[in-house]
């Protein structure tokens, strides 16, 4: 074990106990946030509110704070927006990280404070570094740069509010703490760069010329990073490039679809590649072992996680379920809706992800998809483990790679069967349009049986639909909507029109 590695590790050595210990007992942490957040939130306007003050049990906090989703939240959150104090949580609340989501508004504000930044984002950072150094002591992840592509979000900040908004990424890099900037690029000013061509390309020309060790963030926007940098670079791939390359810090996507690319551009075998559930809302989890596509869910991030077993989802969103799972309740291979509250004020809030854990003490959990990204138009019931999954298996059937794509239903006419439209932009094209599209359909059926049943049983659906996308069609979507960079993705699954109609427009116009 290097120097650095072994002093890494005494410093947080208080955090790998910590960890440790959660394998085992995770809950025991989680009563402990639960008093936290009680004791703290009781002071604020919406601990007034809903009379925090009277709640002593986890049972007396379900019944008496509803589950909120973001539109339910956003009237709290635009009276911190106003500058208003103690309105989710009782210490100073001015950043918010605006993402994009399923709810009514464009953008969503994600209220932030220091408090959170230190006690959830970093400290999970520092746990899944100090983990991983452990792990492997021989790694040179301290011995170069780690490359963070920031998003496109322009940071702006309210001189009347003081409040200040942008991507996650960019209060990262704001408050990231001196030693570590050390190891990072690019430098601050350059990773604040709103215009997201214009960074990657000055990012681009930086790394070429610097020992890079590591990267992480979305693998859509790295990948174009990568391709990018080896086009400059002039080299056969990016091993040769950066031979003390060795691990990318992934999320946001399933990878499965971007792996073969990555392998591509990087052959070492000393290359890999742990997944991390990291959004604006918290750090939530990370692979501990890069074997299994479990990640650990830490339970010891200032997050009160509940869960909803995802048959009952429509009953939580109108109110009439009671039956809330905490993180000693939950079982495994069963799809749940995840519910958090948390030290920047979100309480008892749908962050509109599914998880599915595939093992308990240590808790590891694999995201499913999202509550509102499925296609059920027909009673199918297709989530997007599904089809991730099936997508997968026809590549690999048929020697395919895909670099985009997309799912939207086509509705039934009059004498036309319902259908799937898979909308592809592929790095690869199969030699056989039609035999891809006939595994595809089987590989559906196969990973999910309401697919099937509509399929073969009713009738009620006919075989996929494939458009193939031309190149570069789902980057200039993504350009025409403002969602480059950052932690935007494209939707996957959605169970109306919207995203479909507008990608066709854009490759009618390629």
């Amino acid at each position: 074990m290097s120097l650095i590695n072994a002093a890494y590790r005494f410093y947080n050595r208080t955090l790998l106990k910590e960890l440790d210990r959660s394998f085992r007992d995770p809950f025991f942490f989680q009563e402990d946030i639960f008093k936290h957040l009680i004791t703290r939130g009781k002071y604020t306007a919406f601990g007034k509110e809903h009379r925090l003050e009277e709640i002593h049990t986890i049972r007396d906090f379900q019944q008496s704070v509803p589950m909120r989703d973001y539109n339910a939240m956003e009237p709290y959150i635009k009276q911190m927006l106003r500058g208003t104090k103690n309105v989710l949580w009782d210490k100073p609340t001015t950043w918010f990280a605006l993402s994009s989501g399923t709810s009514s508004a464009r953008s969503k504000f994600i209220p932030m404070n220091k408090e959170n930044l230190k006690e959830c984002h970093y400290k999970s950072m520092l746990t899944m570094l100090s983990h991983y150094v452990r792990t492997y002591p021989q790694s040179r992840i301290f011995q170069g740069k780690s490359l963070v592509l920031g998003g496109s979000r322009q940071f702006d900040k309210d001189v009347e509010t003081q409040c200040s908004y942008g991507d996650l990424s960019a209060f990262l890099t704001l408050n990231t703490p001196a030693p570590a900037r050390l190891f990072t690029t690019p430098p601050r000013k350059i990773g604040l760069i709103p215009h997201f061509e214009t960074k990657t390309d000055i990012v681009s020309r930086m790394a070429v010329r610097q020992n890079v060790v590591s990267f992480s963030g979305v693998p859509s926007w790295n990948l174009l990073l990568m391709r990018k940098i080896l086009e400059i670079s002039g080299k056969d791939n990016l091993s040769d490039l950066w031979p003390n390359m060795e691990l990318f810090m992934h999320g946001g996507v399933s990878f499965e679809p971007y792996r073969v690319h990555f392998q591509k551009l990087f052959p070492s075998p000393n290359m890999r590649y742990m997944e991390t559930y990291n959004a604006s809302e918290g750090f939530f989890a990370f692979q501990t072992d890069l074997s299994d596509p479990g990640m650990f869910l830490l339970p010891n991030v200032r997050v009160f996680y509940e869960f909803v077993p995802l048959e009952k989802w429509e009953e939580a969103e109108n109110g009439t379920y009671t039956d809330f799972l905490t993180l000693d309740q939950v079982v495994t291979d069963k799809p749940y809706a995840l519910v958090i509250s948390t030290n920047s004020g979100l309480w008892r809030y749908s962050i509109g992800d599914t998880v599915r854990f595939t093992q308990l003490h240590p808790h590891k959990l694999v995201i499913t998809g999202r509550t509102q990204l499925f296609i059920n138009t027909f009673g199918e019931e297709l989530m997007i483990e599904n089809a991730e999954k099936a997508l997968a298996q026809t590549c690999q059937e048929t020697g395919a790679t895909v670099f985009e794509y997309t799912v939207a239903p086509v509705f039934m006419g009059d004498k036309q069967k319902g259908a799937h439209q898979w909308l592809i932009e592929f790095e690869s094209l199969p030699s056989d349009l039609e035999h891809f599209v006939s595994v595809l359909d089987k590989q559906l059926m196969k990973t999910n049986s309401d697919y099937q049943a509509k399929r073969l049983d009713t009738g009620a659906m006919g075989p996929p639909q494939l458009v193939v996308m031309k190149k570069n069609s789902f980057y200039k979507w993504m350009a025409q909507n403002n969602r480059l960079g950052g932690q935007n993705k494209v939707p996957r699954l959605w169970s109306d029109r919207k995203y479909a109609e507008g990608l066709l427009k854009i490759n009618e116009s390629i």
